[in-house]
């Protein structure tokens, strides 16, 4: 084999990690691949709370560090990504008999002052009574604290670092999966589940809650690390929150929920977090839909019942197995294996919100002459101008104000809707024109969806790369299930790396 056929970095596991490893290492000129068995995203990082935050509970942990360096990374999320990311004020009700108001407070502080802020404000009291979220909670609570974290479309946030890496010349493979990889003292040999081989100087296993197996099982290392898997489950609901504040609701057994304004209609209330054995069996148990509801009704007036559900996911988190510890305590910082007598890693854990920094530290460690670069590289979508002194956010309200009077002839809110998914990308869907409407969503995104995104399915679109699965008909999404079965043929990328326009 030709050296040139030979890949610097060949990553399994198409997740945030993955993704972002791939778009760092190909803006660093290294020959990148990744191979994903399954959908970019397809797992954990498009089942998560979908919020970009510092972590305030996990102050009570003392983990100032990790606070801190998320806290930094939630301003470049909201930065780079404005389209797709935002700030979203939460309210803490006071409940005395959890944690006292004064215990609050200092940690509001410390998580106000831990890093600087541009892109979102500072925390302050609030009046419940004399609020307009007030009405939305039980009599009881009367008292809150409001304070700014961020929100992400997670699922988007993968499509996008694996979309960038391939613009940089990283090939992607999805749905196949990397079932052998065998070291021969220079460079490793991946076997595909087609029977596909592919070499790498490097190897790097991002498979997330697979990461064990894939090491034992694939990798055949004996130093395969130990995980803890938590999945931690969702319920979506009639919207229960009156005004744009997500809330952060304290429990009696000492766990934190958030109910999350969802796509307009709707809340998102998670997270569980119940050890698990097997990731491939991910679902919401009974037990865990009960919790969720038990805990949103005790601080609701108006409480919700199993028949309020429209939707449930979940997802298995991959933890560092920590002696001792249960999950609520566990770490949600990163571990780095290194394989002994071989040029290979395992990335073990890790936040949404810090992917781009632990991609920053797995490079650092293979390849300690390069250069970051992306702290301040918008995103595919992103790349909206700021005037001076502006907020990330503030210029995306701007540019969007701007794009519908441009296109006056377009549905102001339907623009909306195509500038919060695709951000700029959107200009040439306008300019080019949508195509047919299936029943609202138009045939251009699907095209966009599947020749830049990956998508093959109905499920990859209106699940992952839209949300519109929560506000079709089945009779629109049947729509999109049979273009695809009779468009998939006709993409030019098959399962590699995305065609981008000239």
């Amino acid at each position: 084999m030709r050296n040139d056929d030979v890949f610097d970095l060949l990553i399994i596991g198409g997740g945030i990690n993955g993704a972002g490893v791939a778009r760092d290492a190909a803006g660093r000129g290294l020959k990148v691949a990744l191979v994903e068995a399954g959908d970019l995203g397809g797992a954990t990082s498009s089942a998560s709370t979908k919020l970009v935050h510092g972590g305030l509970r996990y102050l009570e942990f003392y983990a100032f560090g990790l606070v801190r360096k998320a806290l930094k990374e939630r301003e470049v999320i909201l930065r780079n990504a404005p389209h797709i990311a935002a700030p979203m004020p939460f309210l803490l009700p006071l409940e005395p008999h959890l944690r006292p108001g004064w215990m609050i407070r200092a940690g509001l502080f410390l998580y106000d002052h831990l890093a600087k802020r541009r892109e979102v404000p500072g925390s302050r009291a609030v009046n419940l009574t004399a609020d307009a979220a007030g009405p939305a909670f039980a009599r009881h609570l009367t008292r809150a604290f409001r304070y700014w974290d961020g929100w992400v479309d997670d699922a988007r946030l993968v499509l996008l670092n694996a979309r960038d890496a391939a613009q940089r010349g990283a090939t992607i493979l999805t749905r196949i999966a990397a079932t052998d990889a065998r070291h021969d003292g220079r460079r490793w040999t991946v076997t595909l589940a087609d029977g596909r081989q592919m070499q790498a100087t490097t190897l790097l296993n991002c498979g997330g809650p697979w990461a064990g197996d894939i090491a034992t099982r694939v990798m055949q290392r004996a130093d395969a690390p130990a995980l803890a898997l938590v999945q931690g489950g969702h319920i979506i609901t009639r919207r229960v929150n009156r005004t744009a504040d997500a809330w952060m609701l304290q429990q009696p057994d000492g766990r934190i929920i958030f109910v999350i304004p969802y796509e307009g209609e709707f809340s998102l209330i998670g997270t569980t977090e119940t050890p698990v054995d097997n990731p491939a069996a991910r679902t919401l148990t009974e037990e865990e839909e009960a919790y969720l509801l038990a805990a949103v009704n005790r601080s609701l007036a108006r409480p919700l019942g199993p028949e309020d559900i429209v939707h449930r996911f979940a997802g298995v988190r991959p933890l560092v197995k920590e002696e001792g510890k249960g999950a609520r305590e566990t770490t949600r910082d990163w571990k780095l294996v290194h394989h002994a007598d071989a040029s290979a890693m395992t990335v073990i854990g890790g936040k949404l919100t810090t992917y781009r920094l632990l991609a920053e530290a797995v490079l650092a460690a293979l390849y300690p002459g390069s250069r970051p670069w992306t702290a301040d590289a918008p995103l595919p979508g992103g790349d909206i101008a700021r005037l001076p002194g502006e907020t990330a956010r503030a210029s995306f309200d701007r540019w969007l104000r701007d794009t519908v009077a441009r296109y006056a002839d377009y549905d102001p809110k339907l623009i909306s809707r195509l500038a919060r998914l695709y951000g700029t990308d959107c200009i040439a869907m306008l300019d080019e024109g949508l195509g047919e409407n299936l029943g609202g969503i138009f045939t251009a995104e699907l095209a966009h969806m599947r020749d830049r995104e990956w998508a093959t399915t109905a499920e990859d679109a209106l699940w992952r790369r839209s949300k519109l699965g929560l506000h079709l008909s089945d009779e629109a999404k049947a729509r999109v299930a049979d273009w695809f079965a009779r468009h998939r043929a006709e993409s030019p990328v098959e399962t590699q790396s995305p065609v981008e326009p000239a």
